[in-house]
C-alpha cells in the first residue's frame, strides 16, 4: 500500500463556505429553535419553549436562520402586530439529519454525564 505524505494545505480553509453554516447548526440555540420549528410558531412562543434564552440571543438566532435561508419571517396583521417563524423547505430538509444528531444524544446523554464525572473526578 502506497504511503503518502500528509497535505501541506489546510483540510478547511479560511473562506471555506461550509464554516458559517457549520457553526451556526452547531450552536446550542439553533438546533433548540429548530426543534420548537415544527410548525409556523410566534416569537413570543419560541421563546417560552426555550428555558434560558434572552431576547437578543433568540433574535439573533432566527435573524442568522433566516439569512442561510432556514426560517422565513412572516409578519402578521394583527393588533398588536405579531411575527412568525417557520421552517423553509431548505430547513425542513435538515430535520432528517438534525433529528438523528438529537436522538442520539439522547440515547447517550446518560453514558456520557457518567464520562463527564469520571473525567472531572480525575482532574478535580
Amino acid at each position: 500500500m502506497p504511503v503518502t505524505a500528509p497535505s501541506t494545505s489546510p483540510r478547511f480553509v479560511v473562506d471555506c463556505p461550509t464554516r458559517p453554516i457549520l457553526d451556526q447548526v452547531a450552536d446550542k440555540w439553533t438546533m433548540m429553535v429548530l426543534a420548537v420549528l415544527e410548525e409556523p410558531t410566534r416569537f413570543n412562543e419560541i421563546r417560552r419553549q426555550l428555558e434560558g434564552v434572552t431576547q437578543r440571543v433568540l433574535t439573533q438566532t432566527l435573524r442568522r436562520l433566516e439569512r442561510n435561508g432556514l426560517v422565513v419571517r412572516r409578519v402578521l396583521e394583527t393588533s398588536p402586530v405579531g411575527v412568525e417563524y417557520s421552517l423553509t423547505p431548505l430547513g425542513e430538509s435538515f430535520r432528517e439529519p438534525f433529528t438523528r444528531l438529537y436522538e442520539w444524544a439522547l440515547a447517550h446523554s446518560d453514558e456520557i454525564q457518567e464520562f463527564q464525572r469520571a473525567y472531572d473526578a480525575r482532574n478535580a
